[in-house]
Order: structure tokens, then sequence, then C-alpha cells
């Protein structure tokens, strides 16, 4: 049995929805199905918790577990972690870019119009 399948029959066998065990583990309802459909694993922290909680030996809760998968799906996680930290970077650069363009737009047209004023009267 893989580690979704043991979580799920756990899970179940106690009578809780993923919302109830997530709030037992501190995690949100999508992490338990994202746990439960293979989409990720849990760190360490958590599955020292999925352990106590269900009283079982780690071994007995992950055995069955493709080791070299779980390290694939967690670089991944850490690269579209680090994706998403670049791209809100470049908004926030973007935006400061506009916002200072606006700036100085605002004062070399706030200057032309002064010396065609000056010209003009």
């Amino acid at each position: 049995m893989n580690f979704n399948e043991k979580l799920i029959t756990l899970r179940k066998a106690k009578g809780l929805s993923q919302e109830e065990l997530g709030i037992e583990l501190g995690v949100s309802r999508q992490t338990i199905s994202k746990w439960e459909s293979c989409q990720s694993y849990p760190d360490f922290q958590r599955l020292v918790l999925l352990s106590d909680y269900f009283g079982l030996t780690l071994d007995e809760l992950v055995k069955g577990i493709d080791v070299q998968d779980v390290r694939d799906k967690n670089f991944n996680d850490e690269r579209i972690g680090s994706l998403y930290n670049d791209v809100e970077t470049a908004k926030r650069i973007v935006k400061w870019g506009l916002i200072i363009g606006a700036c100085i737009t605002a004062v070399w047209f706030g200057i032309a119009l002064f010396l065609i004023a000056r010209f003009v009267y």
C-alpha cells in the first residue's frame, strides 16, 4: 500500500474529513488532498505528527514510499516556490519602475509647461 492509500485508509478509519485532519496537523484541507492524491508529500515534521496522531511508527507510516519520487516532488516544489518569488520580485520592480517613470514624466511635463508659459507670456 502506498503512502497516499495508507493516509486515506487511516483518516477514514478515524472517521475524519480532510478538513478535520488538516486542523489536527495545522495544514489546510487542500494540503491533505494533495498528499492523498500523490501531488505532494508531507515534510518530516508533519510525518512525525501523522505517525503520533495515528499511533504508528514512522516506518509503518511511510513504508512503501518511493524515496526518489519524494525527492523529485520536493525539488519541483522548491523550484516552483523560487519561480513564484522571482515573479513577485519582478512585479515589484516593474511597479516601482512605472511609478518612478510617471514621476519623471510629470516633472519634465511640468518643466515644459513652465518654459512654454515663460515664452508665451
